[in-house]
């Protein structure tokens, strides 16, 4: 009698493992497409602009700094802040500036 009962204990379990992996399959999917794939579109994105900028182009840094690249070197650009003031900055911190950024969607 004990034994019957421990089975269907078990055999209801067996179910329920299956059911908490579907959903953690579930959860592993949702963040997939709605956090990482977002995410490593917009990288790709600002890695695609940082190869494009010129002499000229409107940038606005990491820190919050706008201005316009007057030189590209192979690891930083030289970026004019205001008349004459010339700051170099690694390209990895130069973003597009948001009325760019507005135009490309």
């Amino acid at each position: 009698m004990n034994l019957s009962i421990l089975l269907q204990t078990a055999q209801q379990g067996g179910g329920s493992a299956m059911g908490n992996i579907i959903m953690i399959v579930l959860m592993v999917v949702v963040f997939y497409f709605f956090l990482i794939r977002p995410q490593q579109k917009r990288q790709k994105e600002i890695r695609k602009f940082q190869e494009s900028v010129t002499n000229g182009t409107e940038v606005i840094t990491s820190g919050g700094i706008y201005g316009k690249v007057k030189d590209v070197k192979e690891k930083y650009f030289v970026v004019e802040i205001a008349d004459g003031v010339k700051v170099s900055v690694d390209k990895s911190n130069v973003f597009a500036v948001p009325a760019q950024a507005e135009e490309k969607k």
